[in-house]
This record gives structure tokens, C-alpha cells and sequence, in this order.
């Protein structure tokens, strides 16, 4: 790949993802550069559909196509981006497969805007999120990758639901998309015109609380299989989950009021994260064990039915 491809998805990465160029600033050199590629790829993707005011559908369906072709390497690629990834899919031996689930998940996008059950999510998340991590598995390359690859969809899935939880009253107001599981809402006594009208109420934190419950699950599952990657990928994925995880502090201290809120990480808690975790991690290289210490996502014997739990950094 060239420096100014790289280059342009870096600069991508940098202005729309920040919490993950974060963590990517502290991947070895053979892994960030082919990750500000596949973010970049990524973003230019999810902003056919996220950023389609007044574009008929159509015409969404016909640019992700040519994405697609473009990706595949069956047409030119259009872009430093696209010749990038192209290259990087090569390098690689990235797998036709997870290239198409993945823009098959962002054409889901231009006519699903609501998902019954957490089955129905998780399946539009096996394209969106999972892709990613698997995409993210091969640059890394680790010895089993057979044995990573499965907690690797696991961390992406929580990712992207971390996400979804954050972003509820961004979703609703400029995509008109609710990601919380109907059934979850249905369960809470919660109809979804309550979150299109941006009603906060104590069902609608209960709905919150469940789903957060969910992906602190998925963390679990993802964390555990850092173990399996490259020593020098492990800390910088460790502290990506920690990143991410964090906003579910943030909620609970709004009282899982995400519609009149939208939950935002500040600089000195990023940073903050940043330090903890390296701190522990110099003492201590099990990510499971820093994970459990420093991260948002409480023990399992922990209640974690209310606000206000976030990382502890217990006294040594």
C-alpha cells in the first residue's frame, strides 16, 4: 500500500472514529496501517446508507454495488481508499465471503429500520460488526486463528451494540432507526412512538439496562480471546474494549437517559482509560484479569441493575 493511501484512511479514521484511532495509534506499524485502510473502507461503505438524505434508495443499492465490484477487485478501484483496500485485500487473503456479507449488511440498512428480536440484530451485526472483526483477525494474524476468530466476532458484535445503545437518540432523529430489539421494548412496556418522541421513562431505562446487561456479556466472550493474538496486538485491543465499554458508565450515570442525552467519552476520561490500563497491564499481561479491573463492565457477582458502575482501579 502506498503512504498517501494510507495516509487518506488515516485521516478518515482520525476525524470520524475517534475512540478507535485511539486505540489503533497503538498497534504495531504492520497492523495500523491496514487498519486505517479497513476503517476508512468501512466508513466510506456505512456512509452510503447513514448519510442518504434524499437519496432514492436505488441509487444507495447502485453505489454499493460498485463498492462491492471495487472490493472484490472485478472493476478499478475508485479512490486512494478503494485501491488501498484492494491491495490490503490481496496481502491478506481477505475472503470474498466476508467482503460480501459486509455490504450485504449495508444494503440491510436501506430498508430494515427496526429488528424484532436480538436474533434478528444479531444477524445484521454478523455482516456490519463481525466482518470487522474478522477482517481485523486476518491483518493481525495470529497463530490459531481458528481459536481467535470466534471471540473476535464477539468483541466486534459488542462494539457495534455499545454503539447502538449510545446512539439511540442520534438514530431515531437523523435515520429514523431503532436498534434496540422490539421484543426487549415490547417486554418493557415500551412502544417504539415512545422513542420517536424521545420519551425518557423508568421502562425505558429497564429496556436500557437489559441490553447493556447483553453486551457486557459479549465483552466477556470477546476479552477472553485476546490471549490468542500477536503480544504486541493484544494491549491495543484490550484497550479499545475498554474504550468502548466505558460509555456504559456514562449511561448509567445519565440514568440510561440516552433520549434527551448522547453519551460522549471526554478526552481526559480517554485518556484516563488510556492510563489505568497500561498501568495494570505493565504488572499484570492477562487481559481478561486488566479487563475485569480497569473496564466499565462489572464482575458477574456484581449488581449492575443501577447507575454509577463504572471502572475500578483497586489499590495494590
Amino acid at each position: 500500500m502506498q503512504q498517501e493511501h494510507i495516509d487518506k484512511g488515516k485521516a478518515i479514521q482520525k476525524q470520524t472514529g475517534k475512540t478507535f484511532y485511539l486505540a489503533t495509534r497503538f498497534l504495531p506499524k504492520r497492523v495500523r496501517h491496514a487498519t486505517h485502510v479497513l476503517y476508512a473502507f468501512f466508513r466510506i461503505a456505512d456512509e452510503v446508507v447513514d448519510d442518504a438524505a434524499g437519496v432514492p434508495p436505488d441509487e444507495q443499492r447502485a453505489e454499493l454495488e460498485a463498492l462491492r465490484e471495487q472490493a472484490l477487485g472485478n472493476t478499478d478501484p475508485d479512490g486512494p481508499v478503494l485501491e488501498a483496500f484492494t491491495e490490503l485485500r490481496r496481502e491478506y487473503d481477505i475472503a470474498d465471503a466476508e467482503i460480501e456479507t459486509f455490504i450485504d449488511a449495508m444494503q440491510s440498512d436501506i430498508d430494515t429500520d427496526r429488528y424484532e428480536t436480538y436474533d434478528d440484530l444479531e444477524t445484521y451485526m454478523r455482516g456490519s460488526a463481525a466482518a470487522v472483526g474478522v477482517m481485523m483477525t486476518a491483518i493481525m494474524d495470529p497463530k490459531d486463528r481458528e481459536t481467535a476468530l470466534p471471540h473476535a466476532v464477539k468483541l466486534g458484535e459488542a462494539f457495534q451494540m455499545t454503539n447502538f445503545l449510545r446512539d439511540v437518540r442520534e438514530d431515531i432523529i437523523e435515520r429514523n432507526r431503532i436498534y434496540l430489539p422490539q421484543k426487549t421494548l415490547h417486554a418493557h412496556g415500551v412502544s417504539p412512538e415512545q422513542i420517536e418522541r424521545l420519551k425518557h421513562s423508568e421502562s425505558f431505562a429497564s429496556v436500557m439496562a437489559t441490553e447493556l446487561k447483553r453486551t457486557e456479556e459479549l465483552y466477556r466472550e470477546g476479552v477472553a480471546g485476546i490471549r490468542y493474538l500477536p503480544e504486541d496486538c493484544q494491549l491495543p485491543v484490550l484497550l479499545a474494549a475498554v474504550l468502548y465499554a466505558e460509555h456504559h458508565t456514562v449511561i448509567r450515570n445519565l440514568e440510561y437517559d440516552v433520549l434527551s442525552h448522547e453519551p460522549e467519552l471526554s478526552s481526559a476520561r480517554k485518556l484516563w482509560c488510556l492510563a489505568k490500563t497500561r498501568w495494570h497491564w505493565h504488572w499484570n499481561r492477562d487481559p481478561e484479569a486488566v479487563f475485569q479491573r480497569v473496564s466499565a463492565v462489572p464482575a458477574l457477582e456484581t449488581d449492575r441493575s443501577g447507575p454509577g458502575h463504572g471502572g475500578r482501579v483497586p489499590t495494590r
